[in-house]
């Protein structure tokens, strides 16, 4: 038995999140001694609130670290990202993550970017008679060549999907290797070079955690590495891509299509150049949404509850060294 029960045989969990939707009866069905708390995220932790586990949101939040010093020795952020999160708070604690929890929607939303800058959509609808009947000049994903900058869970989940298209598809990572039991390795080329993988292709996807070693990697070398006309898409993080340089390749007609789900602030101000211009195409942080994307989420802690209930290892742990 963990020792973390306490004496009554139940187990506080603190629940340091916004809104309600955590945890379901479901939930609360599946674990019947666990006693699931709700605690403020801003302000004063009522007297006598302790735990060992506590699952928090992936931002910033006021009282984390009062929250943490109540006896947490794990934390679960609920999402994929840990860019927000206070290392420095963390101490010795284990910290996991919803790794991959909604790879396959993102995945989804990449495939659709690509599939509409090669088929020109939704530019190519008509609602009067068009200059030209049967005659256009569409593209195709057949032979395009795909950058992946990063190859984690999402990345791999879009390249999983690309591959029936015929996609010429490079995953660029730290190791230049990819585990053979992913799925997808036999069709994707591996490498360490990012400005080599970049040159000539036709789309790049960013995938890669943001770090202190990735903020601001896509900048005005890397970008003008690229091939005229390459379409740039961006499911990380907007710091990931100094912004000002991209406007200035947009602008300069090399870089011809930006497609993000991410930028940077978010929200992003009113009157901001990104939701104007005519070569970017910008949705608002909403690419991981589906029918069961909260539910995912709730799972990638819950399955992980019932390890540490049961005594043996977390999974998603992150390295809080490499900053993901």
């Amino acid at each position: 038995m963990n020792s973390s029960r306490q004496a009554s045989n139940r187990t506080p969990v603190l629940v340091h999140l916004w809104g309600d939707h955590f945890p379901t009866d479901t939930i609360r069905n599946r674990f019947p001694t666990v006693d699931f708390i709700s605690v403020p995220t801003e302000g004063v932790i009522p007297d006598g609130v302790t735990a060992k586990v506590c699952i928090t949101q992936a931002a910033h939040n006021g009282n984390l670290a009062e929250v943490l010093d109540r006896g947490v020795t794990w934390v679960h952020e609920l999402g994929q990202g840990v860019d927000h999160f206070p290392f420095d708070q963390l101490g010795d604690r284990t910290l996991t993550c919803a790794r991959g929890g909604n790879a396959v929607p993102i995945a989804e939303w990449v495939v659709t970017m690509l599939l509409t800058a090669a088929k020109q959509l939704p530019s190519r609808w008509v609602s009067e008679p068009p200059r030209h009947w049967t005659l256009a000049n569409l593209d195709t994903l057949d032979g395009a060549k795909v950058v992946f900058l990063g190859f984690g869970t999402i990345n791999r989940a879009a390249a999983k999907r690309l591959a029936p298209f015929g996609c010429h598809m490079v995953a660029v990572n730290r190791s230049g290797v990819v585990d053979l039991d992913l799925g997808v390795s036999h069709a994707v080329e591996v490498t360490t070079d990012a400005s080599k993988a970049v040159a000539g292709a036709d789309h790049i996807v960013v995938g890669v955690p943001l770090t202190p070693a990735t903020a601001g990697m896509i900048d005005e070398t890397l970008l003008a590495a690229m091939k005229p006309g390459a379409h740039l898409v961006n499911i990380a993080r907007g710091q990931i891509i100094d912004q000002e340089a991209m406007r200035r390749s947009l602008d300069a007609g090399h870089l011809g299509l930006a497609s993000l789900d991410v930028c940077h602030p978010e929200p992003l101000p009113a009157g901001h150049w990104l939701y104007h211009h005519p070569r970017v195409r910008l949705s608002p942080h909403v690419s991981w949404s589906d029918p069961g994307s909260l539910d995912r989420l709730h799972t990638s802690f819950t399955d992980n509850l019932e390890r540490w209930l049961t005594g043996e290892p977390l999974i998603d742990v992150v390295d809080v060294v490499a900053g993901y």
